[in-house]
């Protein structure tokens, strides 16, 4: 019976073979490597992933998809934990010592920010991501220090990971077909210790970007003084989307120092 999409889960499932192909390339999966698919959807990657892989994990949350899924593939080969992804538990996945989890997916373009945010917490946990997400949220995410799309995305997630647009992918690849581009983005977990207090620096980043257009004096009015953004080496009368991350990880440590 043939799947009819659903909008509310954001469904829209990629059907190109050359598209799929590249992205199978980019994720270079390997046997003996323990990988999480988020959204399986109709499972044309997943069947393409364990080619190569010995075991996969996916998280989907479409009960009909989920019974496809078992009924397509046996168990010892596919593990599918039912449920949404916002919800779930990556550490829950047992890795073997050593090695480190890797996710990929076709992300559902209504709840990618929250998703990612989620999957942050266990950046610790992982080896790499990658997903397919609107072009113009990878563009966000990949931004640097003055161009317009630099923001809060830009700063909480680069201060976590290493980022890189692979490549761009039309609406004709899927079916239905979305109304944007979309794009692969590779992320890579920076290895240390976090470099702040991520409530501190969630706070900062969220109130200077409230309102972009004023300077950065005007902006975290309330939080930081004049005195405490110059101690950071923050020009008071810069812009919001001025500030490197090291500026915004200063001001955070700054923060909860105090």
């Amino acid at each position: 019976m043939k799947h009819i999409p659903r909008k509310r889960f954001g469904q829209n499932f990629l059907t190109d073979d050359l598209v799929l192909s590249q992205i199978i390339r980019a994720i270079h999966p390997q046997p003996g490597q323990t990988m999480v698919e988020i959204g399986p959807g109709l499972a044309a990657m997943t069947r393409l992933l364990l080619a190569d892989l010995d075991h996969l994990h996916v998280v989907e949350l479409d009960r009909d998809l989920v019974a496809r899924l078992k009924k397509n593939f046996p168990a010892e080969k596919l593990t599918v934990h039912e449920g949404d992804a916002l919800a779930f538990d990556f550490s829950g996945i047992s890795v073997p010592a050593g090695q480190k989890l890797r996710v990929v997916g076709n992300l559902p373009y209504n709840i990618s920010s929250p998703l990612l945010f989620h999957l942050a917490e266990f950046a610790h946990l992982v080896e790499d991501q990658h997903f397919m997400l609107q072009k113009e949220v990878v563009e966000r995410m990949v931004a640097e220090p003055g161009s317009k799309t630099y923001g809060r995305l830009s700063v909480m997630l680069q201060v976590r990971y290493h980022m890189e647009l692979m490549f761009i992918v039309p609406p004709e690849a899927f079916d239905p077909p979305p109304r944007v581009e979309s794009a692969i983005v590779r992320m890579i977990p920076k290895p240390g210790a976090f470099p702040c207090d991520i409530k501190k620096l969630e706070e900062v980043v969220t109130k200077a970007f409230s309102q972009r257009r004023k300077v950065v004096r005007n902006c975290v009015a309330g939080l930081l003084t004049e005195a405490d953004l110059l101690a950071c080496g923050v020009d008071p009368q810069g812009r919001p989307e001025t500030l490197s991350l090291e500026a915004y990880v200063a001001m955070a440590n700054l923060l909860s120092a105090r």
